[in-house]
């Protein structure tokens, strides 16, 4: 493998780059390839104006603990081609936007396209600091300000070779030489491209689902916004971000649309749950195209999408960590968009509690399964969007008050869940021997929480080694069953303490057969049964004990499962749920669900080809394949919001904060 050393010129305002050969390093990428490249001439010199490859160091330039690598690699350029004699030069340019976070000394100015004079300091690279003069962001520009040289096409990068694999068959892209795709994964990208939507004439998204033996897809034929989510990953990490792109702005142009229900109209910066192309009849027999989107007033129980919005602010930070491009979140009506979301899910009410309150049915889980209140995959996604849009608000006047909203919520959040939210077996001993009817500021039973809520299965089922967040906590109501997504991005997004993170998954390992079974991954557990499952689902046929939503096994679960996994080192458990769901996705034509305890069966009312089952498996297996691009997707814990506790901003004697206890439970 070649690795890069940089060297600096004279000031002549010209930057020369070379590159040697030396062993593999665990800090160099090993996978280095150019996404949405096309061939472009190059010549002998080189102007200061340049493209180069984005890269994301620490200030150490050394791995961070559990091995994660510290890079993330996107675009590149060369402009010397390889000969048997000569490695390629590689030209390295870091983008200002990332490499902000981590260099000491840098200026730059929002939504300016050139960036002046980045100094990275420190590192172990045993060479002077490196000083690039004019980064410019367009990519499709590469001067020559000496004419009269001959161009040299090539379409062989090193061990990266030019493919034609773009969605409209105008983007270039560059696949690694290496390790060739199975025939479950070509199978897999050939059935994802097919299920593209095109609005007037550009890539939009992904319908929910498209099976061709399928007579009537009802709402399967238009394109979610949460199912769309982990195509969008698939699409952003082969580097084809154009589809991703158009959704966002497409999706964020419908967020402005009247929304009314029986002449009532809901608060501004709701997300539609889904939308379809449709084809409209003008005049002189032409027609055109236009978006119908779903707002929840025609969905099945009329309940509006809460996680939309969320996913949305998500999908925007990825789409930019991935891509490079930040000039879309810097956009006025994006930072517009962001703004009407959090205004929506900030804004006062009753509740005592900072975790957001929605009815049943308001998220992945769109059916009454007795979620309502304050669910625990809400709360995830809530808290993962809040630190998404901390990062994209453009600082200005108009957006400090805003900021400061959204850094008080996240310290009240993260505090209320890992205090309240976690059990294990040492936890779930203290509430069976709670107190009732307390009526202080000091109570240990806050919430009320009578004993013998505690099931009987959790008594005999929770590990010695392990815990998880419940789904769901209210006054007198604690939700003990485990909910897969919550639990996943609870660590995604450092919801959980690093010690909770750990016993989650230390939790899963030890109760594989019940989570993971035959096929990954069981979307809650246990199932609601009998008497239960009457009174709480109104007897939903589609909601059957170890069915759909209710104890069923959904494979797009698999690519947060794998981030989740990657984020806490344990690739290990990520690779062996992988495996299992590539030895039966494909057989079984890609279902949506599968049934029973174990997850035997195809799901009695599954759809087939179902396209969030396509995309999670294919994203699982590349954020396992690049380790450097799933880094930038999770979040590390953030020792500051333990700081910014708004009880310490009031006098009052009545208020009695549990912070120092909680932050003492972080420090690992």
């Amino acid at each position: 493998m070649n690795s890069i050393t940089l060297m600096i010129m004279k000031p002549y305002s010209r930057i020369m780059f070379a590159a040697a050969p030396f062993p593999k390093s665990p800090n160099f990428p090993s996978n280095l390839c150019v996404s949405r490249l096309k061939t472009y001439k190059f010549y002998g010199t080189c102007s200061p104006r340049f493209s180069g490859v984005k890269a994301i160091f620490n200030q150490s330039g050394k791995e961070y603990s559990g091995g994660k690598r510290i890079a993330a690699w996107g675009q590149s350029r060369i402009f010397s081609p390889p000969t048997p004699h000569r490695p390629p030069y590689y030209v390295v340019a870091t983008l200002a936007s990332d490499i902000r976070n981590f260099s000491t000394s840098i200026e730059t100015r929002v939504n300016d396209k050139n960036f002046e004079r980045i100094y990275v300091h420190g590192g172990d690279l045993n060479v002077k600091p490196v000083v690039v003069e004019k980064i410019d962001l367009d990519e499709n520009i590469v001067k020559n300000d000496e004419e009269g040289k001959k161009g040299i096409e090539f379409e062989k990068i090193g061990n990266c070779e030019l493919k034609n694999e773009g969605l409209n068959g105008e983007i270039e892209s560059v696949e690694v030489i290496g390790r060739e795709e199975s025939e479950v994964e070509k199978e897999a990208w050939r059935l994802l491209r097919n299920a593209v939507v095109s609005y007037c004439g550009s890539p939009i998204g992904t319908v929910a689902a498209n099976d061709p033996n399928d007579k009537m897809p009802l709402n399967y034929d238009q394109v979610f916004i949460r199912d769309f989510i982990p195509s969008a990953f698939a699409f952003l990490l082969k580097g084809e971000g154009e589809i991703v792109r158009n959704f966002l702005l497409h999706t964020l142009q419908l967020q402005s649309w009247e929304k009314t229900v029986d002449c009532y109209s809901p608060g501004q910066g709701l997300m539609p749950a889904s939308f379809k192309v449709r084809t409209v009849a003008l005049d002189d027999n032409k027609f055109e195209e236009v978006l119908d989107p779903d707002f929840g007033e025609s969905a099945i129980g009329r309940v509006a999408p809460v996680d939309s919005g969320l996913w949305w602010i998500i999908l925007l930070r990825a789409y930019g960590k991935l891509t490079g491009d930040y000039t879309l979140q810097e956009r006025v009506d994006v930072q517009t968009g962001i703004k009407l979301i959090l205004n929506l899910c900030l804004s006062d009410g009753f509740d005592m509690f900072p975790s957001l309150l929605v009815t049943d049915g308001s998220c992945m889980i769109d059916r009454r399964m007795g979620i309502h209140g304050h669910p625990l995959e809400i709360q995830s996604l809530f808290y993962s969007s809040l630190r998404c849009a901390r990062e994209m608000l453009t600082p200005e006047e108009g957006s400090k008050n805003l900021v400061r909203a959204v850094n008080n919520r996240l310290s009240a959040l993260s505090f209320h869940i890992r205090e309240y939210y976690w059990v294990d077996l040492k936890k779930i001993n203290e509430i069976y021997r709670y107190k009732t009817e307390e009526y202080s500021t000091e109570a240990t039973n806050k919430f009320n929480i009578y004993p013998e809520q505690i099931p009987d299965w959790l008594m005999h089922w929770i590990p010695e080694e392990g815990g998880y967040m419940i789904g769901n906590l209210q006054p007198a109501h604690m939700d003990f069953r485990f909910f897969t997504l919550g639990n996943l991005w609870s660590i995604v997004s450092s919801l959980g303490t690093p010690k909770q993170n750990e016993a989650i998954l230390n939790m899963i390992e030890a109760k594989w057969d019940d989570l993971i079974g035959q096929m990954p991954l069981k979307i809650c557990y246990p199932a609601l049964k009998k008497e239960e499952w009457r009174i709480i689902t109104g007897s939903d046929p589609k909601n059957t004990p170890w069915s759909y939503h209710n104890g069923g096994s959904w494979p797009t679960l698999l690519w947060q499962f794998t981030l989740a996994c990657m984020k806490m080192g344990r690739q290990d458990l990520a690779k062996k749920a992988i495996d299992l769901a590539e030895k039966r996705l494909s057989a079984d034509h890609w279902p949506e669900y599968y049934d029973t305890k174990n997850g035997k069966f195809i799901g009695k009312q599954a759809r087939l080809y179902q396209t969030w089952s396509i995309a999670g498996f294919l994203t699982s297996k590349m954020l396992l394949e690049k380790p450097e691009l799933a880094s930038v997707l999770y979040w590390e814990e953030d020792y500051d919001l333990l700081e910014n506790c708004i009880c310490a901003l009031s006098s009052s004697t009545r208020k009695k904060c549990s912070r120092m206890l909680a932050k003492s439970q972080i420090l690992v």
